[in-house]
């Protein structure tokens, strides 16, 4: 058996890989702490982002930004000239991959301020390796940043950047007015063209117009999210939309007496009464998972506005105006004896899980939004906390926040899991997150491509200033 084990290993390790390991340019260099192209993780426990159990006393070797062998200590041989990191204790998951991320974040009386230097750094702190944007206040920021990374001109996650929001007449000051479907083709078109790889449709956006764009955009290959209101989910899902966010919060579906294309009064009410198990949530369930719809989950952003919930994690961060002012908001929300959220937050943890439990894809992100205090890697962290409080194992909450976005992003080939021949995305964590999820915030750091950043670092980097730049 042992002879077999390691015939299999070796043959693993003979995989031929791609050079894959980035530039480290002068920005990036201050926070790096492994710069080789060949290190073996020794005596780790891996939890591979499939959902299966953790594997004890693992080696993982990584060669040029790729995994080159993943197996049982004793029968994985340590290539000669490594960087060897002996792990006992330690886990290592698949670096975290989010879909609804912000490069931005409510700055006071309903605006937003564009804090994209900050905002990577603290994603790449957190775990967070790959990350799409859930929307875009500034246009090109993050674009360009997205592209500085992809160059190693500055340290972050790799980006899939949306463009500007998709919406119809609107009270946003920060977004545009769509009016009718050329307008939506021609927007899409415009901002494909300027490296949007992703879109979001938001709350106010009609079925005619979020339908071209949807053809747009899928004819460019790419794909639309929304934030929905005036559409319902069964809607959208019938023109084509590749995700829906929010989980079942932005539902209108169960509205009695709803006017097409517009946002109803009573959606929270209306949502408050839906069980897992009732008919119409299995039928509109069963309209997802047949037209391919994913369900992002982001119940950081909506334990923000539950009272009795605890103060979330990393507001420490913040500038000091920004803190006050979300200390100031929390305050509120504690002092609050009746809520909506007190009845809809943990209702929507129920249908996640009976989404995801009927063979839907549920995916994960934060959302830094709403009052606040949803902080940029700490949230991560916090999000799938979360899942497992609504019913999920740690194994599986892992799952949703790494694997599952790379499936929905299309790059399960490359991300998403620890497998021989993925790229060498890697947090290792100090402690086993598959036993006590909490232990998921013990970020020792981080791996991207093969190389190691140092969370303590970029963390200091930005402490006090977010909300600075």
């Amino acid at each position: 058996m042992r002879t077999l084990l390691l015939t299999a290993v070796l043959v693993q390790v003979a995989v031929p890989v791609a050079a894959q390991r980035p530039r480290i340019g002068p920005g990036v260099r201050p926070f790096v702490t492994i710069d080789t192209g060949l290190v073996v993780l020794q005596h780790v426990r891996v939890i591979d982002g499939r959902g299966t159990p953790a594997r004890d006393d693992q080696t993982v070797v990584v060669r040029d930004g790729m995994i080159a062998a993943v197996g049982n200590a004793a029968a994985v041989p340590v290539p000669a000239g490594a960087q060897v990191l002996d792990l006992t204790g330690k886990s290592v998951i698949p670096g975290l991959v989010m879909v609804h991320e912000h490069l931005f974040y409510p700055a006071g009386s309903g605006t937003y301020g564009n804090f994209t230097e900050s905002f990577v750094k603290l994603y790449l702190a957190g775990g967070v390796t790959s990350l799409r944007t859930g929307g875009n206040m500034n246009g090109y920021a993050e674009l360009n940043i997205g592209k500085a990374i992809a160059r190693g001109d500055k340290p972050g996650p790799w980006i899939d950047a949306t463009a500007p929001y998709l919406n119809g007449p609107n009270p946003f000051g920060q977004m545009q007015s769509l009016n009718t479907p050329e307008e939506a083709r021609r927007f899409v078109a415009f901002w494909a063209d300027q490296g949007a790889t992703s879109f979001k449709a938001y709350m106010q956006i009609r079925r005619d117009v979020l339908g071209a764009a949807i053809e747009e955009a899928h004819r460019r290959h790419l794909k639309v999210t929304g934030h929905l209101c005036s559409v319902t989910y069964a809607e959208a899902a019938a023109l084509g939309i590749d995700d829906l966010e929010h989980g079942f919060l932005a539902s209108t579906d169960f509205v009695a007496g709803k006017t097409p294309d517009e946002c109803p009064k009573g959606g929270e009410a209306a949502l408050g009464q839906v069980e897992p198990g009732s008919p119409a949530f299995k039928t509109l369930v069963a309209q997802l998972i047949r037209a391919n719809v994913a369900i992002t989950s982001t119940l950081t952003v909506f334990e923000t506005f539950t009272p009795g919930r605890p103060m979330p994690p990393g507001t420490e961060v913040l500038a000091p105006h920004l803190k006050e002012q979300f200390d100031k908001f929390y305050a509120g929300v504690s002092k609050q004896t009746s809520s909506n959220y007190a009845t809809l937050f943990p209702r929507d943890m129920a249908l996640e899980y009976a989404f995801a439990k009927a063979g839907g894809l549920l995916v994960a992100g934060t959302d830094p939004t709403g009052g606040g205090g949803v902080i940029p890697g700490f949230a991560n962290q916090r999000q799938i906390e979360l899942l497992v409080e609504a019913g999920f194992t740690p194994v599986e909450a892992i799952q949703i926040a790494t694997m599952n976005g790379a499936t929905y992003l299309g790059r399960a080939d490359r991300v998403g899991s620890i497998e021989v021949g993925k790229q060498a995305d890697l947090v290792v964590i100090g402690g086993n997150p598959a036993a006590n999820i909490a232990d998921i915030r013990k970020v020792e750091w981080v791996m991207k491509q093969g190389v190691g950043f140092d969370p303590v670092k970029l963390i200091a980097a930005v402490k006090g200033s977010v909300g600075h730049y």
